[in-house]
């Protein structure tokens, strides 16, 4: 990874979404635009001019600081720019009509400039700190760190290990950093690699991907404890299962730590809720800038060995016991 950062004079991030995700992305566009201490330019990249014009909308209402600048971008822009910018990458231009999840990859750099910064952000995030994004390089990728693995489906694993693709463990995309410098020759022959467009309509494939852009490109893991991803562990799902809420479970999470809380799965739907109830600490100030960890590749045989593990806890009825 090249550690000279792209200047920070003013930050360049995007978030795809469509207006569905409000009920929770108006909080982490609200705790955003008010906690971040760098001033940035921010991409909303959605789906019809219906989403657009709600999202607008949203936007307005949250009296963004004149500090920051904002835009929204409908699919129908987005298609006309990967006309251009895609048209010796087919594979990747049909990657981005598979499910709408996978636009994070590739629709962020139809809208930076070339070599710009892309700081690309999940709408199911909460800022609950003043903050600063972390120096993003010029080369490499940021991404941040959640054990265990959520690479699947099985068989796109399976067949990126038959290719020989490197994956690497641990990988969330709640935040990922990187300049627009990408090698497309090569995320396209990977894509046609996975399966092309054959590949299942799969939300969790985007992981996939990201885990051999990581291997690909080197960079690391954000600092877990500042850009923090919500964990299902088995002692919050026995939490649920005997009939503890999610603004209870919430409560254990170390908020004053954190420059970002990313909600995956259901949490998403519990921030909300205990913002409204006055449970989440008042914002404190977080800005040190800690260095990225080295990804760590799963490797096969890690992959396999937690399969067998998998399989022998739903055979034995765990995740009936424990589902919540």
């Amino acid at each position: 990874m090249n550690t000279s950062s792209i200047p920070p004079s003013r930050r360049g991030v995007y978030c795809v979404l469509s207006s569905r995700s409000l009920p929770y992305a108006r909080r982490a566009m609200e705790s955003l635009v008010a906690r971040s201490l760098d001033d940035i330019d921010l991409t909303l990249i959605t789906d019809s001019a219906e989403d657009k014009t709600a999202l607008v909308e949203a936007m307005q209402a949250l009296q963004v600081p004149d500090r920051h600048r904002w835009r929204v971008a409908a699919q129908a822009e987005a298609d006309e720019l990967a006309s251009t910018v895609l048209a010796r990458h087919p594979n990747i231009a049909a990657f981005r009509f598979g499910h709408p999840c996978w636009r994070k990859i590739t629709d962020p750099l139809l809208f930076a400039p070339p070599g710009g910064e892309m700081v690309i952000l999940d709408p199911d995030l909460y800022f609950p700190n003043e903050f600063r994004f972390e120096p993003t390089p010029a080369s490499g990728l940021l991404l941040m760190h959640q054990p265990p693995s959520c690479l699947l489906p099985h068989e796109v694993v399976m067949r990126a290990y038959d290719a020989g693709i490197a994956l690497a463990h641990h990988v969330d995309i709640g935040v990922a950093q990187a300049s627009n410098g990408l090698d497309l020759d090569w995320l396209d022959e990977l894509i046609a690699r996975l399966g092309g467009t054959a590949l299942p309509r799969a939300m969790h494939v985007e992981a996939i991907v990201w885990a051999a852009l990581a291997m690909r490109s080197g960079g690391g893991y954000l600092d877990p404890v500042h850009w923090h991803c919500w964990r299902n562990s088995q002692w919050k799902r026995v939490q649920r299962r005997f009939g503890a809420s999610g603004r209870a479970v919430l409560r254990s999470e170390r908020f004053r730590e954190m420059k970002c809380f990313h909600g995956g799965g259901v949490a998403k739907w519990w921030i909300p809720e205990a913002l409204d109830a006055g449970d989440l600490p008042a914002p404190g100030r977080v800005l040190e800038a800690r260095p990225p960890a080295p990804f760590e590749e799963l490797t096969r045989s890690t992959y396999e060995a937690t399969q067998r593990l998998k399989t022998w806890a739903r055979r034995a009825g765990y995740y009936r016991l424990v589902k919540s």
